[in-house]
């Protein structure tokens, strides 16, 4: 009697993934938990480049990415289901996927690389607002007063205010907001004298200088010049804040125009193009300075001093000076590719020089000739891992540095030699600590503070240890800082305003507003009693208690 081998007897189809694939996917999400957890909160020092909480994103997406893609294979190939439902499957995955891209586009990211989409078809924010129209007014920049904020992070240039203390208590005496506004987009912070606040902006395809009356906020005066920088990671508009000086306007955008105007009605006095003057181009200098050029103007005496760059293999400029009246070309200094950090004028181991940081290196320079004074390897690339925050003074010998990717603290000993030549050298290094991307520290008497990859940190200046941390939970992203008197004000990446203590002991947050809606990378000015904040959607203006 024939027996049949049919169906019956066939081997079940295989319906849930084998063992390894299991497996697989328990390493991934054991991968996974290491990297979170490692990349917001572990000490490890193996695991220091992934506590770049960009980093621990990007790596988090890889590792997802291949776990999906396991069960994809196995679904689609070795699963048993039906060819009919696998096949519709993919189909309807695919067209998923497509639609989703076909509707959506990246709008741009946060600093740690999470994407915010929007529609396809929508214009930028900036490319919707009117061209501004000024007021028939003038502005008085010529005047000065003690309190006024005239460049960027302040009269120093080193995110502080002194002659103004903070009423410590906001739930009795909360900020009052005077105005808050509309703006065109960019990073750009406000200079302010006299009060008056100048600041740069993107509105469609005009690039634009304007200064606002701080009481009101109304427009006084705008001067546009048709160019725009805009990228993923960066956004769009300008980059850099303007200085104000002698009744003159100085602002460098990102795409390299320098212009001096004047501060009674933003007409052009002089202009120029920095990466035509160093023989480069714009579609050259996209290239070796990505994300747009982001030095604030410098004045030393009867100079105003830019970073230069050049083009792609060189040959650079670290340093370039012109006469701050005519924009006569004085003197060239330094042949290093540029960086997005602004020079600043200090005195070093008793040598007035400009203190400037370059693509992978910190350097010192005469401020009469540009002469390099000395130089020290600040590694750095300004297409990947750039060199963004400042080099900050510390007493009369010693430079502090600080960054991101992996970079971290240090503190230099810059020296005097028999043969009056400078000498930097290094006296601590260390990865684990202030690891600012594109925001700035604040040095108060022996400590340091910075939002470190979005927490803000504290630590010994002359050792570089570590004395707080706030929580993993607790973060003010990659924001901004500013000192006034014995208090810090922090500027969130989500557009709040939060008032710290100073202490060395402990964390301790006196108080926090809402000031802004949308991303905010851009500093906070303060003039008086006056707060100024804005990102690349709004501008607002704030009163708070001080004692007098």
């Amino acid at each position: 009697m024939h027996t049949s081998t049919g169906d019956s007897e066939r081997q079940p189809q295989r319906l849930l993934p084998p063992r390894w694939i299991w497996i697989w996917l328990g390493v991934c999400g054991l991968l996974i938990a290491l990297v979170r957890y490692w990349g917001a909160a572990g000490s490890a020092q193996w695991f220091e480049p992934l506590r770049d909480r960009a980093h621990a994103n990007i790596l988090t997406l890889i590792i997802s990415f291949a776990a999906t893609m396991t069960l994809l294979v196995w679904y689609l190939f070795f699963s048993g289901f039906s060819k009919s439902l696998r096949l519709t499957t993919w189909l309807l995955g695919i067209g998923c996927v497509v639609i989703f891209f076909l509707v959506f586009r990246i709008e741009d990211v946060t600093g740690n690389l999470i994407p915010r989409f929007t529609l396809r078809w929508a214009n930028a924010p900036d490319e919707d607002m009117q061209q501004p129209i000024a007021a028939e007014t003038t502005a008085d920049l010529a005047t000065t007063t003690p309190d006024d904020f005239p460049q960027f992070l302040g009269p120093k240039r080193l995110a502080a205010v002194d002659q103004i203390q903070l009423n410590p208590n906001w739930s009795t005496h909360s900020p009052r907001q005077i105005w808050q506004q509309g703006i065109g987009a960019g990073w750009s912070g406000f200079a302010v004298v006299n009060g008056f606040a100048v600041t740069m902006e993107q509105r469609g395809p005009n690039e634009l200088t304007t200064c606002y009356d701080v009481q009101s906020g109304g427009l006084v005066w705008s001067h546009a010049i048709r160019t725009r920088h805009s990228t993923k990671m960066g956004g769009a508009g300008p980059r850099s804040t303007p200085t104000i000086a002698d009744g003159k306007v100085y602002s460098l955008g990102a795409t390299g125009w320098l212009h001096c105007l004047n501060g009674v009605n933003g007409q052009v006095i002089w202009s120029c193009n920095i990466p035509e003057i160093v023989g480069s181009n714009a579609s050259d200098d996209l290239t070796v300075v990505q994300w747009g050029r982001s030095a604030s103007p410098l004045i030393v005496g009867d100079l105003v001093i830019v970073p230069g760059g050049g083009p792609p293999g060189g040959e650079f400029v670290s340093l370039v000076a012109f006469q701050k009246d005519t924009g006569n070309e004085i003197w060239r200094g330094g042949q290093q590719q540029i960086s997005y950090s602004s020079p600043n004028l200090v005195s070093l181991a008793g040598r007035q020089q400009i203190l400037t940081v370059n693509e992978s290196s910190v350097a010192g320079h005469d401020p009469t000739t540009g002469d390099e004074l000395w130089r020290y390897q600040w590694p750095g690339s300004s297409t990947t891992n750039a060199n963004v925050s400042q080099a900050v003074p510390v007493g009369d010998d010693r430079v502090f540095l600080s960054k991101a990717y992996g970079g971290g603290g240090m503190l230099l000993q810059i020296d005097k030699m028999k043969d009056q030549t400078l000498r930097a050298s290094e006296i601590w290094a260390r990865i684990s600590v202030m690891k600012t991307k594109f925001t700035n520290v604040v040095i108060y008497r022996d400590s340091v503070f910075g939002l470190s990859d979005g927490r803000l940190d504290c630590i010994d200046i002359n050792t570089g240890k570590r004395r707080w941390q706030r929580g993993r939970y607790a973060n003010y992203g990659h924001g901004q800082i500013l000192r006034v008197g014995d208090r810090l004000l922090i500027q969130g990446e989500d557009g709040s305003v939060a008032m710290v203590e100073t202490s060395t002991d402990q964390f301790r947050e006196l108080g926090r507003f809402n000031a802004l809606n949308g991303k905010t990378w851009n500093n906070p000015a303060l003039y008086k009693k006056y707060l100024l904040v804005r990102n690349s959607l709004e501008a607002a203006c704030y009163e708070l208690t001080i004692h007098q």
